[in-house]
């Protein structure tokens, strides 16, 4: 199947799940993630009308982000070190993977630099693998506070990336959870903080995500094929 077959598929998927669930299918947005795909295979899913991409790797988004003259909506999906975050700097609409405050830190630095602001997911491992990035959901109040003291930037949600199980329903409920914990968060009244994003779901599981609440689902494979 083509690119733009894949999303016409999937876009009917997303409208089965809203339906299921009762919600609104313009309240959940997909991300192309587009990682190790080639700036031509981006091209095509553009005409094909989907406008949000995600990247994962620092050097690969920002020597896309030059070959491609349209206009995108790029958000960061991977794991981020402090030392890289200057080269997103201003170029990203949402950084998905905001695990601790020392990474927010230099968010807020290199944003203040431009005067700009940036929108952030604080993310978490519910599933406490060693092998992703996240924080500890004990630590969500505590560090969402903290974040949310910093000038330059905001957060705007929550991100997880569970564990792999071929079988959806097993990974519902780490996507409630996420859910639960940003009504934890929301409820705190912290300044600067809106619960308005839950980044969840993947290309075998975003349907699950979506009934749980989620507002950005994150799908590469089903799009653009199984990556080299």
């Amino acid at each position: 199947m083509t690119i733009a077959a894949n999303l016409k598929d999937i876009r009917q998927q997303i409208e089965a799940a809203c339906r299921r669930c009762g919600r609104d299918s313009r309240d959940v947005r997909l991300v192309a993630v587009s990682k190790k795909k080639p700036a031509a295979a981006i091209e095509a899913a553009f005409m094909a009308g989907q406008k949000l991409f995600g990247e994962s790797y620092v050097q690969e988004f920002c020597d896309k982000q030059e070959q491609i003259d349209q206009p995108l909506e790029w958000h960061f999906i991977g794991g981020l070190q402090s030392n890289k975050v200057k080269y997103l700097r201003g170029r990203t609409a949402l950084i998905h993977s905001v695990d601790r405050l020392s990474l927010a830190r230099e968010i807020s630095r290199q944003w203040q630099k431009i005067g700009q602001r940036a929108d952030i997911l604080l993310q978490f491992n519910l599933g406490r693998e060693a092998s992703k990035s996240g924080a500890d959901e004990n630590q969500a109040l505590e560090l969402a506070r903290a974040v949310s003291e910093l000038p330059g930037l905001q957060i705007r949600g929550l991100m997880t990336l569970p564990p792999w199980d071929e079988e959806p329903e097993r990974v519902r409920p780490y996507f409630r959870r996420l859910r639960e914990l940003a009504g934890e968060i929301e409820a705190a009244g912290l300044p600067d903080v809106r619960m308005e994003e839950l980044s969840m779901g993947m290309s075998h599981d975003f349907e699950v995500a979506i009934e749980e609440g989620a507002t950005l689902i994150r799908v590469g494979t089903a799009i653009f094929g199984a990556r080299d």
